[in-house]
């Protein structure tokens, strides 16, 4: 009998730069970067992240996932060395890595400090929710090395702020802060510094009452439907809320609400 053999196996072995902290009892996976001092992302480290949400998508365990960093920086960027020395077929796989949070069905919150430039901030761009502090400093400093974002960066920015607001911060390479981001619409939430954690908290506690099923269809709905046309994601839409009018879950809220109780959702 040949056994099957993936890449997959090798690259999970020893993660590089990052670890995962799973809490089952919260139905909560960590991502956290930690690579002192500035949480710089390798290349390698790009192709374990994809696998890892991944993996954690099909987890039955966990219902949120956050991605944070250990210390004053989420991360300053991508590690320069290595855009020179990767294969041309290597770097065509930037993008589809780092839009792995968008492709995963469950919540994906980024809880983003200090400098969140580059790659950090075009995989935050990528996760759901972006909670920032008066200290996060989001950038895409491409043009000072004579190139471009090149993992999805100024595409999600440009749908989140308009052309005008993009050009200024991918031309410019302008450190956006928090506040600012958060007024601007490309954080979900701005938070003094010492809150991060403890705002993080709330929100995955959050998302966690709400139906698994709901939000995985609510989470694709909006991710499919965000380049349609109004009559096509009205369509789509209401594709989808008629699947959910049979599922246990919208049954039980249905119930919960009449009888005034906290529903106890099950994501069937």
């Amino acid at each position: 009998m040949t056994l099957l053999t993936h890449p997959a196996q090798l690259l999970l072995e020893k993660l590089d730069g990052f670890r995962v902290d799973i809490d089952a009892s919260r139905e909560r996976a960590d991502i956290v970067l930690q690579r002192p001092h500035f949480n710089i992302i390798s290349m390698a480290q790009r192709d374990q992240l994809r696998l890892v949400f991944e993996s954690l998508d099909a987890n039955p365990a966990v219902r949120v996932i956050v991605l944070r960093a250990e210390g004053e920086n989420f991360s300053s960027g991508g590690d320069i060395k290595g855009f020179l020395e990767a294969s041309p077929e290597h770097v065509s796989q930037l993008a589809w890595n780092i839009a792995a949070p968008a492709r995963c069905s469950k919540p994906v919150i980024a809880a983003t400090r200090g400098y969140c430039f580059g790659v950090g901030f075009e995989i935050s761009l990528a996760c759901d929710f972006r909670i920032a502090t008066d200290t996060t400093l989001y950038a895409l400093p491409e043009q000072k090395l004579g190139q471009i974002p090149g993992s999805g960066g100024s595409a999600r920015l440009q749908k989140m702020v308009g052309i005008t607001r993009t050009k200024d911060i991918v031309m410019r390479s302008r450190r956006i802060p928090g506040p600012q981001a958060y007024d601007w619409g490309v954080a979900t939430d701005c938070v003094p510094d010492a809150e991060l954690e403890a705002a993080t908290d709330r929100l995955v506690d959050e998302l966690r009452a709400f139906s698994p099923l709901a939000q995985r269809t609510a989470k694709r709905l909006l991710n499919d439907t965000e380049d349609s046309t109004l009559t096509v994601a009205i369509e789509l839409e209401g594709h989808c809320y008629s699947r959910l009018r049979s599922s246990d879950d919208f049954r039980e809220g249905v119930e919960a609400f009449h009888r005034k109780r906290a529903p106890t959702f099950k994501g069937s």
